[in-house]
């Protein structure tokens, strides 16, 4: 089939924050140079901010590099954080306040703010845009262009008005249009399904350890404000989560927003074992906890999502580029886990990849080699040192568990300014940690009682997550018996808990037989289910354009 097709200098899959750093600083290049660079941004989202969600503690160091008038500009960070709480919850109703003097460096966050990163990205969009970037929200990149010399060329948006079989409506049909480019520049997020298959195809992860992950499940709550204080940070460990065992591990935040708003959340490792667990269950009950229910009782819960992270840090970096394109932001997995933070790493990862496309392309050169500039620029960058600083982080809570890790963080951090000689590594992905229901013991979770705690499906409602009905799954088993003759078995089919939204179902037919049932309407993308399938059984793809949550300010 001929498709019609647009030619950049650059493409960029994601108007995340990596995604759109790169364009703003590309932009920018070019104006310095006085030369021209055409870049386009393609966001599968209904519009920019729709899919993005995280705590979020933003440190604004990127942002002083990129816009160092953020301030004239009206950037949205507007509560600067005033306090850092830090508690050991030892059970559903007593905690213990960390001291100061153990608090690791890396969670302080003086000078950093609370922010929404959705309406963070919604402001870069319009920087983007002011300096001459094209941005199309709405249009999902459903592959990536490869020539057969392997360079990458750009990507095809998926096809518009599609039934469940693949064929195309009438009267509603739009096939996708590829959006070629001297370079592409993949911003997908966590998991991105491009970047993975690009990752496979080049081998880009040969020599690094296993990524890992955790499920973020968040809300935002309207609260009296006689509990409201402005710019508090309070982050919890333990309970619901093991702290002795290493099974379970993951923590908790609560941010206190301007405009009588909270935002709480829990991030819960997806190296956990116990297939009995239900990530969405833990967060239910964990805003009971008295530290939490504080500020949250007598508020009102207006918004819902969940997102996966990538949290393997230096160690699970793959290479970054391959001929005609480069990985950035969490689709390549830059998250600082130490710090909790990934939103300035992404974007200088953006920026670094973008001053090494600008210096081919004012050169006049055509693209389509190895961004070498790139891998240079990167490993002389304070990112670089950031990383490396805190490399061992997430080994050692995968090692040790929850208290010792954490104490070996302690040490490395405080003690030796994360430059131990050694270098600890962890090569189990997550779906290998699950131990089979035999060996687990079953999770019995307390009803939602609809004022701290809550269901799915109103969860869901809350995420203004749609999808056209009548277009082919997004949700892909390579083989459909799986999830019934060998999940189910082995592990009690543990999707039907890992999923934050209820998309997964094991429905008992009239006749004693069990179906497998995907409730594909519902999904938030957090892409959880791809990371955590036992079998690796399930594949996300991006759905059809617009699809997914709406997110007003996550």
């Amino acid at each position: 089939m001929e498709r019609e097709f647009m030619e950049f200098d650059v493409v960029i899959v994601g108007a995340g924050p990596s995604g759109l750093s790169a364009a703003c600083r590309l932009k920018q290049k070019a104006a310095d140079a006085g030369k021209e660079i055409s870049v386009c941004v393609v966001e599968k989202g209904s519009e920019v901010g729709a899919h993005i969600l995280s705590g979020a503690v933003f440190e604004p160091r990127a942002l002083n590099e990129l816009f160092p008038n953020w301030k004239e500009l009206d950037a949205p960070l507007n509560t600067p954080v005033t306090r850092d709480d830090i508690y050991v919850l030892k059970n559903a109703d007593s905690a213990v306040k960390v001291p100061g003097v153990f608090v690791p460096k890396t969670m302080h966050n003086e000078g950093n703010y609370i922010i929404s990163l959705g309406n963070l990205c919604r402001w870069l969009a319009q920087q983007a845009e002011n300096l001459g970037v094209e941005v199309y929200p709405g249009f999902a990149a459903q592959e990536a262009l490869i020539d057969e010399e392997g360079v990458v060329r750009g990507i095809v948006t998926g096809d518009l008005g599609v039934d469940r079989e693949g064929n195309p409506k009438e009267g509603y049909y739009t096939p996708g249009m590829e959006l070629r480019g001297k370079y592409t520049l993949f911003a997908e997020g966590c998991r991105g399904h491009l970047g993975k298959q690009l990752i496979k195809k080049y081998d880009l992860a040969s020599e690094a350890d296993a990524q890992h992950y955790g499920i973020g499940i968040k809300e935002i709550w309207d609260i009296d404000p006689a509990k409201h204080q402005p710019g508090l940070v309070v982050h919890t460990a333990g309970w619901p989560l093991n702290i002795i065992g290493t099974e379970n591990t993951g923590g908790s935040f609560l941010y206190h927003l301007e405009n009588n708003q909270v935002v709480v959340g829990l991030i819960v490792d997806l190296s956990y074992a116990n297939p009995f667990l239900s990530p969405f269950d833990e967060f239910q009950r964990y805003k009971h906890h008295p530290v939490v229910a504080q500020y949250l009782e007598g508020g009102k819960r207006v918004a819902y999502g969940a997102r996966a992270l990538s949290k393997g840090g230096l160690n699970s970096l793959p290479k970054m580029v391959f001929p005609g394109g480069a990985l950035i932001g969490c689709d390549l997995g830059t998250m600082n886990v130490a710090k909790i933070k990934g939103s300035h790493t992404a974007m200088k990862s953006g920026m670094l990849a973008a001053d090494a496309v600008a210096e081919v392309l004012l050169a006049d050169g055509q693209g389509g080699d190895v961004l070498n500039g790139y891998v240079s620029a990167f490993k002389a960058s304070w990112l670089y040192e950031e990383l490396f600083a805190t490399r061992n982080f997430g080994p050692a809570m995968h090692k040790f568990g929850p208290l010792f890790g954490a104490a070996f963080a302690y040490v490395d951090q405080n003690w030796f300014g994360g430059k131990l000689p050694f270098t600890l590594h962890d090569t189990k992905p997550d779906h290998a940690c699950l131990k089979t229901a035999a060996e687990s013991k079953r999770i019995e979770y307390p009803k939602p009682d609809g004022k701290l705690s809550f269901d799915k499906l109103s969860s869901v409602f809350l995420s203004n997550t749609n999808h056209e009905e009548e277009q082919p799954c997004h949700l892909k088993l390579t083989d459909p018996s799986i999830p019934i003759g060998k999940n189910l078995p082995l592990y009690d089919e543990p999707a039907q808990r890992y999923c934050p939204a209820g998309v997964y179902e094991v429905v008992t037919q009239d006749d004693g037989a069990k179906r497998f049932q995907i409730n594909a309407q519902n999904c938030v993308h957090c892409k959880t289910c791809d990371i955590k399938d036992p079998a690796q059984n399930i594949t996300w793809i991006a759905p059809e354009g617009t699809g997914g949550p709406n997110y007003p300010n996550m």
